[in-house]
Formats: C-alpha cells, sequence, structure tokens
C-alpha cells in the first residue's frame, strides 16, 4: 500500500471514529447533522471542519432576533476562534459641540469599510492563543478591524473617533462587547452561538473558523450566511428600492385612512 493510500485510510478512521463520538456526546444541537457533515468530508480530512445549524436568517415583519450554532471539529489538539462579519459599509461619525448653547455638528469622520455586523468568540482569551501579529493580519478582535478613514486627521483624533464608531455599533448590538466563547465537548469537537439582533442588516455575511496552534493559525473555514427579508416585509422593502415614489404615495395615504380611523371614536363621542 502506497503512503498517500496509508494516509486516507487513516483519516477515513479519524473521520469515522470523530462522527460517532458527535452523535453520543453532543446530542441536542444537531448531531445527527454534524455526523453527516463530518462523514461526508473528504477522505484526506481537514484541520478544522465545521458548519452551521441554518445558513438563512429570514426577517420578517415580527422578527425579534435571531441565533445560529455553529459546531465542528478539529483534527488535534488547539485553540479555535470564530469570526462572522457582514457586508461592508460606509459610516459618517459626527462630534457634536456647544455653540451659543445650541448642539451643533462640528466634525465628522467617514469610515469606508465598516463591517455591518461583527462577531467574535474563541476557546480561550485572543491575547493568550494567537500573537498579536497575526491577530491583526486575520482581523480577530474589534482592535484589529482596521478601520479605514477618509480624509487626513491626526492620529489622536482619529483614534476619538474609531472609538466612537465602536461604541456605537456596541450600543447598536452589532459589535460586540467581549469576545463570546467556543465550548469544546471533548478534545476534538467545539461549538458556539452567534446572536443576531432584531436590527441585523440584510446580506450576505461570512463566518470564519480559525484553528489556532503555537499562537498561530493552522487551519481554518469560511462558511456563508445570508440574512434575508421574506414576507410582506420584502414586498414593502423591494418596493422602497424599486419604486420610491410610489412607496411614498401609499405610505402617505395609509397614514391619512389610519388617522381618520383613529378620529372616528371622537367625532362619535
Amino acid at each position: 500500500m502506497s503512503r498517500s493510500s496509508a494516509s486516507r485510510g487513516r483519516g477515513s478512521q479519524i473521520l469515522g471514529s470523530l462522527s460517532c463520538t458527535l452523535m453520543d456526546q453532543a446530542k441536542g444541537w444537531g448531531s445527527c447533522f454534524a455526523a453527516l457533515i463530518l462523514l461526508s468530508a473528504p477522505a484526506h480530512g481537514e484541520a478544522v471542519v465545521a458548519d452551521l445549524t441554518s445558513h438563512l436568517i429570514a426577517i420578517t415583519t415580527g422578527f425579534t432576533g435571531a441565533s445560529v450554532v455553529l459546531f465542528g471539529a478539529i483534527d488535534g489538539p488547539g485553540d479555535v476562534a470564530v469570526v462572522a462579519r457582514g457586508p461592508d459599509r460606509e459610516i459618517t461619525v459626527r462630534q457634536k459641540s456647544r455653540i451659543a448653547g445650541i448642539w451643533v455638528n462640528s466634525r465628522e469622520m467617514t469610515f469606508a469599510n465598516v463591517p455591518s455586523f461583527y462577531f467574535v468568540a474563541a476557546s480561550r482569551p485572543l491575547d493568550e492563543i494567537i500573537s498579536p501579529a497575526t491577530a491583526a493580519f486575520y482581523r480577530l478582535g474589534v482592535g484589529n478591524l482596521q478601520l479605514k478613514r477618509e480624509g487626513a486627521v491626526p492620529p489622536q483624533v482619529g483614534d476619538e473617533f474609531v472609538t466612537a464608531l465602536v461604541r456605537q455599533q456596541q450600543r447598536a448590538r452589532l459589535f460586540p462587547d467581549s469576545v463570546s466563547k467556543v465550548d469544546f465537548v471533548g478534545e476534538r469537537l467545539f461549538r458556539t452561538t452567534i446572536e443576531f439582533p432584531s436590527n441585523v442588516p440584510v446580506g450576505t455575511y461570512l463566518v470564519q473558523v480559525f484553528l489556532i496552534r503555537d499562537k498561530d493559525v493552522v487551519g481554518g473555514q469560511t462558511t456563508p450566511l445570508v440574512v434575508s427579508k421574506v414576507g410582506i416585509g420584502a414586498d414593502v422593502f423591494g418596493l422602497a428600492g424599486r419604486r420610491p415614489a410610489l412607496y411614498g404615495a401609499i405610505a402617505v395615504l395609509t397614514a391619512m385612512v389610519a388617522g381618520w380611523l383613529a378620529s372616528l371614536p371622537f367625532r362619535s363621542a
């Protein structure tokens, strides 16, 4: 038997063992589904294999937020970090100053590549498992997002605006206040829960999983996740984008009818 054939055989045995362990230990969070994912992986195996319990977050008119579980397995000892990132967008941060007793916008700064949503989780604190240079390269952690500032400003002023932007996104629950936890089930299986607030923007998200050893990334996987409006909410959203004049007319007419209906009890009184 060739070395490559033997390697593939050992990989299949390890993968089968992992799937059986997963079915025994990971009950309650999609164990059978996870086992199928692992069994369908290439015979030679990868350093890390992961998937989501759902690849679609459907936003309806009554949407109050959602959570998605990420689960997977690694091929040996190590730490795991997870990043979920929404599509980039442009955000302008304004600073207000009090002039003659009135608060007005005195300065502003625009950032061109702000993630519409950012989540990070790790099996241990990031500063304990990965080097600062590697964390910066893979943009692990809010402090490593490398936000692009438009316009030339002194570094200290720019840092103040970055702090204000992060604080603003944290208040909206679109950036994390702290690093979430990746939990291990045994030595090889892991999971974490990604929480999405009710105001999560639509778009295609990327969920990245990093396998870390000796403070360096040795393996990884990227999985897409779609956040989309569905139902009546999607129809209204689409109409507002395709035919804004018609949407505006319908909105005004609806407001007028609602006001008239609200006034009827007072008229009869």
